[in-house]
């Protein structure tokens, strides 16, 4: 595989560099560095999402006639590369990153026409309800129970762990809608609008005491017919699409993981000078070396995803490795950077958007021990790295 950018992507990653300086609203830089929730705060999302949708850059990977560019795969890589590097807000990936591809691979033209727009302008706040209370990495024994009544169907059952769920006025949902044959049978995917009476959330609280997860129940919930994506019974086969681009991809993680790690070796040089303790930098420049080759070879993991989806291939079981190794190393480093601050890990500091909180200590230590609790998570969601590893064992290594 070619890694070589040519003079065309060179002056496009310039073209980015540039815009990033002069439209990326450093109030939204420092909100996002401060932050430690597991996905970036929905008006700060929001507003970078709206500078996005106003260049033309918000949505690079989907066609042009819903909203997309002409980018290649090597300028969509740049493009997030960049957007890392300068410390840019994640983007809220339920809409954009998940339902939207969801749609443009097994939507129909109406649910497209309808929907995508949508996304793009915000108007639609997407949340995802798979987990149950009793179903989580063992998804297929979900029972939220959806029953067709005429065009409808009726819904009642409990979905946890909904991310945003609190902010989102729709929600993807899988269901069972039969109980015959093997339990993948039976389940299918509808799209549901939050704002009606059946439906109720309730906050789950994280280590870090952000407010990312919550409990979502329906009790006589109703959605019409024509919001269900792909055939009734067939959800399994539906979300096992649409989990390939939660888990997948990793180019732009990879690039804001290396540049958390230089800022890490950057802050132990710091700490070491100012305690006059040369070891403290020696004792971390291996593991940060270590961590840095980690990154790097993911990287050309994620390149190598990339150029299967150039080809009209889906990430397949490569989405599982990559989930399973950048989960890994996000705990890793999180846990370096809070052993890094020392005692100054310990106080709980307000990370939200607009907090006025003093900071305890200098201000980069106040998301470090936040991200660290919140990060334990990530190993478990979007399917748990054993999980991924039995898929792998299968898909791979043929087990």
């Amino acid at each position: 595989m070619n890694l070589n950018f040519s003079t065309e992507e060179i002056l496009f990653q310039k073209e980015v560099k540039d815009f990033l300086d002069q439209e990326l609203p450093s109030e939204l830089v420092e909100a996002n560095r401060r932050s430690s929730a597991v996905f970036t705060e929905k008006e700060i999302a929001m507003e970078w999402q709206s500078i996005l949708a106003k260049k033309g850059w918000l949505v690079p990977s989907w066609p042009e006639e819903y909203g997309g560019t002409d980018w290649n795969e090597a300028q969509k890589y740049l493009f997030a590369n960049e957007c890392a590097i300068a410390d840019a807000p994640s983007l809220t990936p339920m809409g954009l990153g998940m339902i939207g591809p969801l749609l443009l691979g097994m939507g129909t033209k109406e649910q497209k026409d309808y929907y995508l727009p949508r996304i793009i302008s915000g108007e639609d706040y997407w949340c995802q309800g798979y987990s149950e209370p009793g179903s989580g990495s063992d998804l297929a024994s979900l029972q939220c129970k959806a029953v067709r009544e005429g065009d409808k169907y009726v819904i009642n059952g409990t979905k946890t762990w909904t991310s945003h769920a609190h902010l989102a006025n729709k929600i993807f949902c899988l269901v069972r809608t039969d109980n015959a044959g093997k339990k993948q049978d039976g389940i299918t995917f509808l799209m549901i609008d939050m704002d009606q009476e059946g439906i109720s959330v309730e906050p789950i609280l994280t280590m870090a005491k952000d407010h990312d997860f919550n409990q979502v129940i329906f009790t006589n919930a109703e959605v019409e017919i024509e919001n269900k994506i792909g055939e009734e019974g067939q959800g399994w086969t539906v979300a096992k699409y649409l989990l390939e681009f939660e888990r997948g991809g990793g180019g732009s993680g990879v690039a804001k993981i290396l540049s958390e790690i230089t800022s890490l070796r950057t802050l132990v040089k710091k700490l070491s000078l100012e305690n006059n303790n040369p070891s403290l930098n020696d004792s971390y420049a291996s593991k940060l070396s270590r961590l840095e080759i980690k990154a790097a070879s993911i990287q050309y993991s994620a390149l190598r995803i990339l150029g299967a989806l150039k080809n009209g291939e889906r990430p397949g079981p490569e989405s599982s490795m990559m989930k399973t190794l950048m989960t890994q190393l996000q705990q890793e480093v999180s846990e370096l950077a809070l052993q890094s601050i020392g005692y100054y890990g310990n106080p709980f500091q307000d990370t939200s958007y607009g907090s006025n909180e003093e900071v305890i200590g200098e201000e980069i230590y106040r998301s470090k021990a936040g991200r660290y609790q919140n990060l334990r998570a990530a190993s478990i969601y979007g399917g748990s790295n054993e999980i991924q590893n039995n898929i792998i064992a299968k898909a791979v290594l043929g087990l």
